[in-house]
């Protein structure tokens, strides 16, 4: 029966004290990348497997995290937890992931739950149904958290998130590059901060080609398909639009059934772009133009950070990560 390779053993072999290994096997910050090296060399030679349950009970860790999300059946978030989770499989960590639907109350309930031990730390991207910054301040002072794409900015916490504002004017200089002057405005996300740039965005590129914003143009996002289906009909019918620009892929169904159920087409009566990582959009008929965010990249950054502080590294600059996304020219524009 082969010997059982242990911490002990691996100590003896390299001629270093136990405790040195266990904290070069956990990636401590207090010993040197050389040292660090010649235990993993060793192990990986010796096939070391670390028992996990004796691991997680001396740390007091329990090799968990947590993603709270709005809803994983979405483009962007279910990228994003492709990224979070490839971070997470190189420090041997375990992912739970919670939906909360957009529900303010679950979310709060399911953060609450988390605070007890079961994890080591939380990445989320919150709840676009209110403004819940007090709440956030006070768990960012019991328990590691990073925020990714949806955040809330005045809080000293860990934020990765996207050029919304920037792309977002992009994206409507690119209708008015096309012939557009009477641009709608699909509007989700309203009460946080991604919505807000998305929105400040559009109406600044308006502003800079002496295009006066309208009210009439600007609908607002409801948690109902039908609903949001027949606001953009009556949009479309007595204000006649001749561009949508949805600031959520939400509103991208609704919109071409509005188009189709009217006669109206796309993009020769009106055109459509919309921020998506659906990646469907390019079979869209016509193909849809779009604003992608780098999902999987924001997760993967994310969870570095995460990992950074639960391992008391330094952050640096990383206190704000702020990504490209990626404005995609198709047929649903025209030019």
């Amino acid at each position: 029966m082969a010997e059982t390779v242990n911490i002990k053993r691996l100590a003896q072999e390299l001629n270093i004290s136990i405790a040195t290994v266990s904290k070069a096997l956990n990636d401590s910050h207090e010993i040197s990348l050389k040292t660090k090296n010649r235990v993993w060399t060793l192990a990986k030679e010796l096939n070391y497997t670390p028992n996990p349950a004796a691991s997680n009970l001396r740390s007091n860790k329990t090799k968990t995290v947590a993603v709270v999300i709005p809803c994983v059946a979405n483009n962007f978030f279910s990228l994003s937890i492709m990224g979070i989770e490839e971070i997470a499989r190189q420090y041997g960590y375990h992912v739970l992931i919670y939906q909360t639907h957009e529900n303010i109350e679950a979310e709060k309930a399911f953060t609450n739950s988390l605070l007890n031990g079961r994890v080591d730390g939380i990445l989320t991207s919150v709840s676009s149904s209110e403004y819940n910054s007090e709440y956030y301040a006070n768990l960012v002072k019991k328990i590691p958290l990073v925020f990714f794409d949806r955040v809330y900015e005045n809080l000293d916490a860990v934020k990765v998130t996207t050029d919304d504002y920037e792309i977002a004017f992009q994206a409507t200089e690119h209708l008015i590059e096309c012939g557009c002057t009477k641009i709608a405005y699909l509007f989700g996300l309203e009460n946080l901060p991604a919505g807000k740039a998305r929105f400040a965005g559009y109406l600044d590129a308006l502003k800079s080609h002496g295009i006066t914003a309208s009210d009439e143009l600007v609908i607002k996002y409801r948690d109902d398909e039908e609903f949001n289906l027949q606001q953009i009909k009556e949009l479309l019918g007595k204000y006649k639009p001749d561009a949508l620009f949805s600031s959520i892929e939400e509103f991208i169904i609704p919109a071409y059934c509005a188009c189709r159920e009217l006669g109206l087409q796309i993009p020769d009566d009106v055109k459509v772009l919309s921020f998506s990582n659906l990646s469907t959009a390019k079979l869209l008929s016509p193909s849809l133009t779009t604003i992608s965010q780098p999902a999987f990249e924001i997760g993967r950054e994310a969870a570095k950070c995460l990992f950074k502080i639960l391992h008391n590294k330094q952050l640096d600059d990383e206190q704000n990560i702020i990504l490209k996304s990626v404005l995609t020219k198709r047929e649903s524009t025209g030019c």
